[in-house]
């Protein structure tokens, strides 16, 4: 599944995929996998990249699902 949630946050910040890479320490193509859905982020690397978008772990990567309730 796509993280759309990242994407809009790091262009609402302004910063580009590579720019967020070399916040993070990874490459803009690890950045790119992970807003495509292709690569998931190990929790150290969502805890950076949340910290770099001033966002938090539930913003950027919870999957919110309506049929399941908490």
């Amino acid at each position: 599944m796509k993280n759309l949630k990242m994407k809009i946050a790091r262009v609402e910040n302004e910063i580009s995929q590579e720019q967020l890479a070399k916040m993070v320490g990874v490459t803009r193509q690890t950045i790119g996998m992970i807003e495509a859905g292709k690569f998931n982020p190990s929790l150290q690397l969502c805890i950076a990249i949340c910290r770099a978008l001033g966002k938090t772990l539930n913003d950027l990567f919870w999957e919110e699902n309506e049929n399941e309730k908490i």
